[in-house]
């Protein structure tokens, strides 16, 4: 992922990775009616946490976790997006002396 400190695990279902053993991203495929889904979990603060509550499809609530949202994976996923929501997850999750070392997208 290139942000210091991170480690990737096998989880319970899927992989996930971490921060000081604080997760901050978890992807795992779903089975249920249809087809398989594919979903990301991350976590976010602030009024970004909010809108994406929000936002609907493609991300939901996932009923755990104050500030954790989930995002389905599919052929519409824009990958910019999802690499500046894992920035900002790790940053949630991070002690601030590693979120000092990480170069963040700028605010508009």
């Amino acid at each position: 992922m290139g942000l210091p400190d991170v480690e990737e695990h096998e989880a319970w279902a899927g992989r996930r990775w971490s921060v000081r053993r604080k997760t901050f991203a978890h992807v795992l495929t779903v089975e249920g009616p249809g087809q398989p889904t594919t979903v990301l979990t991350f976590r976010s603060s602030g009024a970004e946490l909010g809108v994406l509550h929000s936002a609907g499809h493609p991300f939901f609530r996932p009923g755990w976790g104050a500030n954790t949202v989930g995002m389905v994976l599919d052929e519409d996923t824009d990958w910019d997006e999802v690499a500046e929501l894992m920035i900002e997850s790790y940053c949630v999750q991070a002690p601030k002396k590693l979120v000092a070392l990480v170069d963040r997208p700028a605010e508009p």
